[in-house]
């Protein structure tokens, strides 16, 4: 799991987006901050969707490491802590092409409906 940021209608936002290991995406969020209800948004609406995943890579972001935490408080067995982040080049390459999205609908449409951006 991790984010990267995208031009949404001229504005910069921030795409959370989860991989498997063969490199699909398995869930995706756009918010307008990066902090720590954002990625406890994000990993909340991932698990309840996907199901709970056995590990979880992250790189050092501080607010996905302490969303992470929160939500390991309620589990017995804690997310391991990076395939995503190798990932995010083949959305930047589609995306960068476009200058960014001009609506919040064709984004989500787009990037929720290719498995990988390759």
């Amino acid at each position: 799991m991790d984010e990267t940021y995208i031009r949404i209608r001229g504005e910069w936002r921030y795409l959370y987006r989860a991989v498997d290991k063969a490199g699909n995406t398995v869930d995706f969020l756009l918010r307008a901050r990066r902090d720590k209800a954002a990625a406890r948004a994000y990993f909340e609406k991932a698990i309840d969707q996907n199901g709970a995943p056995e590990t979880v890579t992250l790189d050092k972001s501080g607010s996905n490491l302490a969303a992470l935490q929160a939500i390991n408080a309620r589990r017995n067995l804690p997310y391991l802590n990076n395939i995503v982040e190798q990932d995010h080049r083949a959305i930047k390459r589609r995306t960068r092409q476009m200058l960014g999205f001009k609506k919040f609908r064709c984004a989500r449409i787009l990037l929720g409906a290719s498995k990988s951006c390759t």
